[in-house]
């Protein structure tokens, strides 16, 4: 069977067709592809297409499914897919059948274990910044708790992918900005519903959070994941303004919407300690970010690897995996959403280095790193269709639970 042909050139695939948009075109699939593969793009929804085609990549022949979204379409927008709290998983074609969503990737990579951590529970929570219909909803871990292969030099957990309220993607970073207002003045917040906070500080966790316990927030260092946990720790929980509760270890359990639970470890702890019931409290906090003028709609965690038609300098050639990752062409306004196959015949993968080298092929100018591996997972829906499809091959043989994803919506 006829397929499209590339020839492997300083380490990166050369993809040897492309539109003006970096759609291959005009090509059949060869060997053992997924079920539902096909040969030219499909049209999933108004500016929404999808189609798959082969790799030459250092560690052997490599699968792609990509899908390519018109932003400058009105029908068509992105946003986070999420189970409904920062703390929870669910499978991607779960997430996306529960949204409404047309097609959707998996996303950040996550709290997956606790090895380190013996009777500490795995949050499942992400690494990096997440907003959702433009709310906030998390900020990232320091730069030594994530979970994941190193970042390239120059990035951090505060990177993220995302869409603004004018249908622009970007690639930012996102801070976290907040206080806490206390009778004895202000105090830095530091963490915002997330899995670990950075030394010596005060983390907020709201509704948004979910039920799952807070003590993996005081484990580890700022350096070391693994370090122990925090023996200096204290909790506060505020609702209506004012202190109702304290204790001295982190809990567990669904917070109120009106209710906020700050964490303190070390200096922070002893700072929460100063508050008693009934003390008035007021908490604050937003994402600033470091780039985009106007709001995003959604953002999603993980890091870049092509930035401005460039490869980062530093990109790792020696790793491949399965992979997921997203950019964008036309100043941000033609999106591509590109997952591996897991399957046996293609679970080599790519390496980094070659994964910014096939999105820059692909006529990205800008694209970011997701989670692989076992997580790698795309999706869509055809018309008519009540659910979606899965168009790759989970490499763990079957969907992994994560925590969030990138999904395609379309009116």
């Amino acid at each position: 069977m006829a397929r499209d042909r590339q020839q492997t050139a300083a380490g990166r695939s050369v993809l040897t067709v492309l539109t003006a948009f970096g759609v291959l075109a005009g090509a059949a699939l060869a060997g053992a592809a997924p079920a539902g593969a096909v040969a030219l793009d499909r049209r999933i929804a108004p500016g929404v297409t999808y189609r798959q085609f082969d790799i030459a990549a250092a560690a052997g022949e490599a699968h792609a499914h990509l899908l390519t979204v018109d932003l400058n379409n009105p029908h068509v927008r992105l946003d986070l897919l999420y189970p409904g709290t920062v703390a929870a998983r669910a499978t991607v074609s779960k997430l996306a059948d529960s949204a409404g969503a047309v097609a959707g990737v998996n996303g950040d990579f996550f709290n997956i274990t606790e090895t380190q951590h013996p009777g500490v529970e795995a949050t499942g929570a992400t690494v990096g910044p997440a907003i959702a219909g433009g709310q906030v909803l998390k900020a990232a871990v320091p730069k030594g708790q994530r979970f994941g292969p190193s970042l390239p030099p120059g990035t951090t957990t505060q990177d993220v992918f995302g869409v603004g309220t004018d249908h622009r993607a970007r690639l930012d970073r996102l801070t976290l900005s907040g206080s806490v207002g206390t009778p004895e003045g202000q105090l830095p917040l530091k963490g915002l519903n997330q899995y670990a906070l950075p030394q010596n500080s005060v983390g907020a966790f709201t509704s948004r959070w979910g039920s799952v316990s807070r003590v993996r927030a005081t484990c580890g260092t700022d350096t070391d994941r693994a370090a122990p946990c925090s023996a200096d720790t204290y909790e506060v929980k505020v609702q209506g303004g004012r202190v109702v509760s304290v204790a001295d270890t982190p809990g567990s359990g669904s917070i109120a919407a009106d209710t906020t639970v700050l964490v303190g470890r070390e200096e922070g702890a002893r700072q929460l300690r100063k508050l008693s019931v009934g003390d008035p409290v007021t908490v604050t906090h937003d994402l600033v970010a470091a780039s985009a003028k106007v709001p995003y709609a959604f953002a999603i965690g993980g890091y870049p690897v092509l930035r401005d038609g460039e490869p980062l300098a530093g990109l790792d050639d020696s790793a491949s995996a399965v992979r997921t990752v997203v950019g964008f062409a036309d100043d941000g306004h033609s999106m591509l959403l590109l997952a591996l196959d897991g399957a046996a015949d293609y679970r080599t993968g790519m390496t980094i280095a070659e994964e910014a080298g096939t999105m820059q092929e692909l006529g990205a100018s800008d694209a970011f790193n997701l989670d692989g591996g076992g997580s790698s997972e795309m999706v869509t829906r055809d018309a008519g269709a009540s659910s979606v499809t899965i168009r790759n091959h989970p490499s763990g043989g079957a969907e992994r639970p994560v925590p969030n994803g990138i999904g395609v919506f379309s009116s």
